[in-house]
């Protein structure tokens, strides 16, 4: 298919040169982008890979875009007829068979995408020309699409996007929160995020995500996540991506410990084949994610923020605290050429503290830097002796 899921908006709306070149040269006159969709064949995917691969990164949560602003859905929605993977492309319930091997095989939350305007929809375009007094698309298209979805896959997270300029009150946003909370079959498992209308993001909303790759750098009041993608370019897949578009994995430690020390969750977005296949690449990123939680996850699961997120004396330090056990993780991405590590915010107490490289027995020897900060003297390990790549954690007792 074309380039990205924005495909459509470039081509059709923005009508950017390249894209409409790319049609012109590819595709016969008279193509439309609804001729996409029996080309969307899904013949490769196998949710039980998916959900293996998904567990294998060691996540927590899985988000699948159920709709979004094009207007297909992934199931076979009674209110977006023929234009659904079930009617057209796939013939087949594509969320039904994730949510089912995510819940059978892995025991990640399982949410849902959704997109609350489309781009062409005439019943959408009809309200926004009337300045969205009437709501004929709300009413008949897209509340009723999540009223479905979360009856029938009861999802732990909805994923609200694309207001389309519009306010919460079109949407009826607040009615449709009002029951998902009260009276919905997920009323006491399910959480959701902060896109339900013109003034509502980054405002109002279970966690918010303000923008997208929305990463701060600082501790936030309230929980949020930082949603990005592994390709730097694009949220969808693109045939001709370079090698270089791609986050290395040094990229993705890096924004991982960035976003839980400042109290966020880290989405990461990859974007499937039109066959349904997972691109090797973001399946090795995957995979290396999970090698590198499997020894550091005890400074990423289950912790809180600190009273300071990253380090005033050594770059590219991250704090993590983790509350059950007490500990400090002082998680750091580059390996000190000195063999000693310093670390400016610990206030260590002689005789009580002990300082521990996760995934190395021995403790470490430091030495304190007055009344703050603490010198640790790291172990001389080759490559292959070290417990992991692309960043390590160093866990202290005893320290305030």
């Amino acid at each position: 298919m074309c380039c990205s899921i924005f495909c459509r908006w470039y081509w059709q709306k923005e009508k950017r040169e390249p894209y409409v070149k790319f049609m012109e040269a590819n595709y016969p006159p008279g193509f439309s982008y609804e001729d996409f969709g029996p080309l969307f064949t899904a013949e490769f995917f196998d949710p039980n890979q998916w959900a293996d691969i998904l567990k294998a990164s060691g996540a927590k949560y899985v988000v699948l875009t159920s709709k979004h602003h094009e207007g297909f859905t992934l199931w076979g929605s009674k209110y977006s007829w023929n234009w659904n993977a079930v009617d057209v492309g796939p013939k087949r319930d594509l969320v039904a068979e994730l949510a089912t091997s995510v819940r059978n095989r892995t025991g990640l939350h399982f949410g849902l995408y959704h997109s609350l305007f489309e781009w062409f929809n005439p019943l959408f375009l009809e309200d926004a020309a009337d300045a969205f007094m009437t709501r004929k698309f709300p009413t008949s298209k897209s509340l009723p699409e999540l009223y479905e979805i979360v009856t029938k896959y009861q999802p732990e997270i909805i994923w609200s996007d694309g207001n389309g300029n519009a306010p919460d009150t079109y949407w009826n946003s607040t009615g449709f929160l009002a029951w998902l909370y009260n009276d919905s079959p997920v009323r006491d498992t399910v959480v959701t995020n902060d896109r339900w209308g013109v003034g509502s993001i980054c405002t109002h909303g279970g966690f918010y995500t303000c923008s997208d790759r929305y990463n701060p750098g600082h501790l936030l009041p309230h929980k949020w996540e930082n949603c990005m993608t592994i390709d730097s370019r694009s949220w969808g897949y693109r045939r001709n991506a370079q090698l270089s578009d791609y986050l290395t994995i040094e990229d993705l430690v890096e924004q991982l410990v960035e976003t839980v020390s400042c109290g966020g969750n880290l989405l990461m977005n990859i974007g499937p084949t039109h066959d349904g296949r997972m691109a090797v690449v973001f399946e090795e990123r995957l995979r290396q994610m999970g090698a590198w939680l499997k020894v550091n996850g005890e400074a990423i699961y289950g912790t809180k923020p600190w009273r300071a997120q990253n380090d005033t004396f050594t770059p590219g330090v991250w704090y993590t605290f983790s509350p059950k056990e007490g500990k400090l993780n002082a998680i750091f991405l580059d390996w000190p050429v000195s063999g000693t590590l310093v670390l400016g915010e610990p206030q260590a107490k002689l005789g009580e503290t002990q300082v521990k490289l996760v995934g190395y027995k021995e403790l470490l020897k430091w030495v304190a830097l007055g009344e703050k900060g603490i010198i640790v003297a790291l172990p001389q390990l080759t490559p292959k002796q070290l417990p992991c790549q692309w960043g390590w954690t160093i866990q202290l007792t005893d320290v305030s």
